[in-house]
């Protein structure tokens, strides 16, 4: 496997409007169509709507729904209108293939925005890929998801070519995360736990890997148990380990309640974790002040790129009473990326929807690029991102603050 060089970006480039042109209808006569005579085109979601993780969730579906309502204000494919189908899979992997099978069952269907969850995101990739659906994720991170489970070893062979995500991978986040630990936070002893889930786990070993390759110490492991609250037993363990910090492989609703535990233990020691614990919820599982616990996000913060003002704007016009969260912006760019794709295919059989339009759309998400609200949108051979942007933040003053941008490059 190459080493990847942590290059700190100090600009952000500004980019410009999402516009093209294209016509559409079906020529299958197999659509559906509207009253306006229009060729409905339906995007699905799939994410936890309900559940501990529903504020992710929730922002997901919210996001595609704005990217679709943009497309149809703007005439973005002539002759074609946008719809969402939006289905939750309670960050369960059998929800979620039972829902990928639905959605692979509705012809209208072109392109899946989702999982949130790498776990449920496995059960899923092969049931889309016999059906030739296109699905993008916003929030996987598991690198085997694009690059096979030998990646490690360098043997990347990507499995699914249906499978892409905006979100980048746990290569990049984990060693992220363990050469801030290390060299700008000056922690050197780290006690690193995990949820045994398919995201925590292997984000944290990615960590661990990092973390001892810079010269620090690992000076103990455990694992909790996803929604469970008692961890006192891991925070004794933390306490007694002399750990100058910890590790958290999972997500927010856990690891909340670990960071809490962990001080109320004696330790008075931070607690990081990747963009699973990046959330306001981490903050209030907490009964003890977290001021200084600290997580990697994907990309920028939204609020401070110049190319999602707009987004933001529309999104608070649209009233959605639950906020966009870690990954709305990725959720955007997901769906547009599959727009873009739609466009692409309808464009280039004479203004209609191809009979076989769901093989042309995975094959044109291949060619897909825009500057979207995250950056530009771009994918590699893999069906990754070639975004590869994180953010450091910290809990100050109870809420969430970044203090580091940075972009990996080969």
């Amino acid at each position: 496997m190459r080493h990847r060089s942590l290059l700190i970006l100090t600009t952000v480039i500004t980019t410009g409007a999402l516009t093209l042109t294209a016509c559409g209808s079906r020529d299958d006569n197999s659509g559906s169509t509207d009253s306006g005579g229009k060729t409905t085109v339906v995007i699905g979601v799939d994410a936890p709507l309900t559940g501990s993780l529903s504020a992710l969730g929730q922002g997901i579906k919210n996001s595609v729904d704005l990217a679709a309502k943009t497309a149809n204000k703007n005439n973005e494919v002539p002759g074609v209108e946008f719809k969402i189908e939006s289905l939750d899979d309670q960050a369960v992997p059998a929800s979620g293939q039972a829902n990928a099978t639905k959605l692979v069952g509705m012809k209208d269907v072109l392109g899946v925005v989702g999982p949130l969850n790498s776990g449920v995101s496995q059960s899923m990739q092969g049931v889309f890929n016999t059906a030739n659906l296109t699905q993008v994720s916003p929030a996987n991170t598991n690198p085997a998801l694009s690059q096979g489970d030998n990646w490690g070893k360098g043997e990347k062979k990507r499995p699914f070519p249906t499978y892409f995500r905006t979100a980048t991978t746990d290569v990049i986040q984990g060693k992220f995360a363990a050469q801030y630990l290390y060299n700008d936070a000056k922690k050197k002893k780290v006690f690193v736990v995990d949820d045994k889930q398919t995201y925590g786990a292997g984000l944290a070993a990615i960590f661990s890997e990092e973390f001892e390759r810079l010269g620090g110490k690992v000076v103990g492991t455990d694992h909790v148990t996803v929604k469970e609250t008692d961890f006192s037993s891991t925070a004794d363990k933390v306490k007694a380990s002399g750990a100058d910090s910890v590790y958290f492989g999972g997500q927010y609703p856990e690891g909340g309640l670990l960071s809490d535990q962990v001080k109320k233990a004696g330790a008075k020691i931070p607690t990081m974790g990747g963009d699973g614990i990046y959330d306001p919820q981490f903050i209030k599982a907490s009964g003890e002040a977290n001021d200084g616990d600290l997580a990697t996000s994907v990309g920028y913060p939204v609020e401070k790129l110049p190319t999602a003002k707009k987004f933001i704007a529309d999104y608070q016009a649209g009233g959605y009473k639950d906020p966009y969260a870690a990954y709305g912006g990725y959720s955007y760019d997901a769906a547009w990326a599959i727009i873009q794709a739609v466009k692409s295919v309808v464009a280039a059989n004479d203004g209609k929807v191809p009979a076989d339009a769901r093989a042309k759309v995975t094959e044109a998400m291949s060619k897909v690029s825009f500057d979207g609200v995250t950056g530009k949108v771009a994918f590699d051979e893999f069906g990754d991102t070639t975004n590869k942007q994180l953010t450091v933040y910290a809990v100050k003053s109870g809420a969430w603050a970044d203090v580091k941008s940075a972009t990996f490059e080969d």
